[in-house]
C-alpha cells in the first residue's frame, strides 16, 4: 500500500515531518512516538516542527486525515484491481496484510490511544469507517439491500483486520472474510 501521496513535495519540511509521524505512529503507537523522536527522524529542527504543527494533537489530527487520504485511495484502486465486485474485498484486504508495514487499522488503533482526549481522532475515524462502507457499498449498484450489507461487510472487514493484527498468519481471517462475503452474496440472489 502506498502511504505517501504521489502529489506532495516529499522534501517539503511539512511533507517530511508527515511522512514521519505517519511512519512511527502506525509501526509504534501514538503514544509511544514523542515529538523529539519525530523531530530527529525528519531531520527538521523543533521551530520548524512546531511551525507546521503547534501541538501533538495537531500532528495527529494531520496524520489521521493524510491515511484516511491516501488509504481510502489505496482501497479503492485494489477493489478495482480485483475487479470490482465483492470477490474483491478479500484479494485486496490480503494485499495490505501482506506488506511487511501491517499492523491493523490506524484508525481503531488511534480511537483506542487518543479518543478519550481527542475528540477530532474519533471524528476523523467515523468518517474513514463511513467511506471505507460506500466504498464496499460500491461494488453492489441495484442491490436492494446494498446498504445493510454493506455495513454488516464492513463490521466483517474491521473483524478481519483486528484479526489479522494479532495473529500468526492473516489467513483465518482472509478466510471467515471470504465466508461473510459468500453469505451476503447468497442473500442477494435469494432477495
Amino acid at each position: 500500500m502506498n502511504t505517501l501521496d504521489a502529489s506532495a513535495d516529499e522534501s517539503a519540511p511539512d511533507a517530511r515531518i508527515l511522512k514521519t509521524a505517519h511512519d512511527l505512529f502506525y509501526r509504534d503507537g501514538i503514544r509511544a512516538t514523542g515529538i523529539d523522536r519525530v523531530i530527529a527522524e525528519s531531520g527538521v529542527a523543533k521551530k520548524t516542527f512546531y511551525r507546521y504543527f503547534p501541538s501533538k494533537d495537531d500532528l495527529i489530527v494531520a496524520f489521521l486525515d493524510y491515511r484516511h487520504d491516501n488509504w481510502i485511495t489505496w482501497f479503492r484502486d485494489a477493489l478495482a484491481r480485483h475487479g470490482g465486485t465483492l470477490n474483491a474485498l478479500v484479494p485486496a484486504l490480503a494485499e495490505w496484510f501482506g506488506t511487511d508495514v501491517y499492523r491493523g487499522c490506524a484508525f481503531i488503533n488511534s480511537v483506542v490511544e487518543v479518543g478519550g482526549t481527542l475528540p477530532q481522532a474519533v471524528d476523523i475515524s467515523r468518517r474513514h469507517k463511513r467511506d471505507m462502507t460506500l466504498a464496499i457499498r460500491a461494488l453492489m449498484p441495484g442491490q436492494r439491500t446494498a446498504k445493510a450489507d454493506a455495513q454488516a461487510l464492513a463490521l466483517a472487514v474491521d473483524g478481519a483486520i483486528v484479526a489479522a493484527q494479532f495473529a500468526d498468519s492473516p489467513a483465518d481471517s482472509l478466510k471467515a472474510l471470504a465466508r461473510v462475503v459468500r453469505a451476503v452474496q447468497k442473500g442477494q440472489r435469494e432477495a
